[in-house]
């Protein structure tokens, strides 16, 4: 499908009343067919401090997720992520990095089942999105984003499973003992020259339990092996196309066309950097001392972007917990400089779906944010703007039976092949 770009003010239903024709504004549209869709965000960071019965997600916190947000921009699902980021592979490296991922499942229970159990539940199937909804609430769904506190143990996974992880990425920015990183494309300096054998033990393994394969952060010979190996398809949670961004963490089109025909998804990720690489950076360049004066005002430490994956995790929660109040400021300041550079928005974003769309097909493309994590765009800068790019969507000439495949029934449908492909080997 190769989408058309349309703006029209007011459509008309064929249908009539009292012979009457039924006129519906453009508005009126896109309320309906983002309300119609299951709208699934598959990437969203968690802070732990933000889980606790004094500050959560019921509240309108400076985060970009939580329950009022979602609420505002109609977001159904959230997968909330137990991120680690990469140490020491050895011993004392791998223990702290399970207590790091054990806290983070541990507070998506405390959410769903403690905090707000009325208002959002954890789903680990297809069936229990769409149960969770009928009921009217909205959904969490646990990814795992970089598997290196698994350790060296393999039941761990069994454990990761029952703790709610529907997804697992094997590495993150740098190598783990499982996986090869894309961060190696830097230096092209590899650990495994793509798995190691007990990666390609882990792809079995996630086969037979009924976890998504994520392939966002790790390399492209890793990729390439870990659909070799799989039963099932795999999922990109959070990656954009490397033809319109040259980054290492989109997917160029020779691994866009193999997670075709894996039968997978990319869920498009709106994160500035992975989108125009020029509009990005000279925005970046022009906004770099504003944040840094703010932050300065607030008495806050400020780090680059490239300077995060050196903090240690007290150092990257702090940041992330003041980077969003940095922001907002900074955001008043500019909408009055007349001199600020463009940002990346949603049209940005939705390009990319156009893309990916028109090379792999409506069936293979998703939409995630990465909010809190560093995600975001003009005009879907968090959960409460979510319709914007439905909005977007409608405009370019998508339809409901399109948008319903890009919000969320594309990534449920590789969820449910994936769940059957363990059914099958269990049985």
């Amino acid at each position: 499908m190769k989408p058309y770009y349309i703006f029209i003010g007011l459509f008309v239903f064929t249908a009539c009343k009292n012979n009457q024709k039924i006129i519906e504004t453009f508005e009126e549209k896109v309320d309906r067919i983002h309300t119609k869709a299951i709208t699934i965000d598959t990437h969203n960071d968690i802070n732990t401090a933000n889980f606790t019965d004094s500050i959560n997600y019921t509240q309108r916190l400076d985060t970009q997720v939580n329950l009022p947000k979602m609420e505002e921009g109609s977001l159904d699902v959230s997968w909330l992520i137990v991120y680690t980021g990469q140490g020491e592979l050895n011993e004392a490296g791998y223990l702290k990095a399970e207590q790091n991922a054990i806290e983070k499942f541990v507070a998506i229970h405390k959410l769903t089942e403690e905090i707000a159990p009325n208002q959002i539940g954890l789903a680990t199937s297809s069936k229990e999105v769409r149960v969770l909804l009928a009921a009217g609430k909205k959904v969490a769904m646990i990814g795992v984003e970089n598997a290196y506190p698994i350790g060296l143990d393999i039941r761990n996974f069994e454990k990761y499973h029952q703790l709610g992880a529907r997804y697992i990425s094997l590495s993150h920015n740098g190598h783990s003992q499982f996986s090869d990183s894309n961060t190696g494309e830097a230096d092209q300096i590899w650990l495994h020259n793509g798995l190691s054998e007990f990666g390609k033990e882990a792809i079995k393994e996630m086969n037979r339990l009924g976890i998504m394969i994520d392939i966002s952060h790790p390399s492209k010979e890793a990729m390439k092996q870990m659909i070799a190996l799989s039963k099932a398809p795999i999922i990109a949670s959070h990656s954009s196309a490397r033809a319109l961004c040259n980054h290492s963490r989109n997917l160029d089109d020779e691994q866009l066309l193999m997670l075709k025909e894996n039968g997978g998804v990319i869920q498009t990720v709106a994160f500035a950097s992975y989108l125009n690489t020029e509009k990005y950076e000279a925005r970046n360049a022009y906004t770099k001392d504003i944040y840094k004066s703010i932050a300065s005002e607030m008495k806050i430490d400020w780090y680059e972007r490239n300077e995060i994956a050196g903090l240690n995790e007290i150092q990257r929660i702090t940041f992330m917990e003041q980077y969003p109040k940095v922001l907002a400021v900074a955001k008043e300041r500019l909408e009055s400089d007349l001199n600020a550079p463009e940002e990346v928005s949603v049209v940005d974003f939705v390009n990319h779906i156009d893309y990916l769309v028109n090379l792999i097909g409506i069936d293979h493309v998703g939409i995630s944010s990465d909010f809190d994590g560093g995600g975001g765009v003009k005009d879907w800068s968090d959960a409460s703007e979510t319709k914007n790019v439905t909005t977007e969507l409608v405009k370019r000439g998508y339809n409901q039976e399109q948008i319903n495949k890009l919000w969320g029934e594309n990534l449920l449908r590789v969820l449910d092949e994936v769940q059957l492909v363990s059914s099958q080997m269990n049985s």
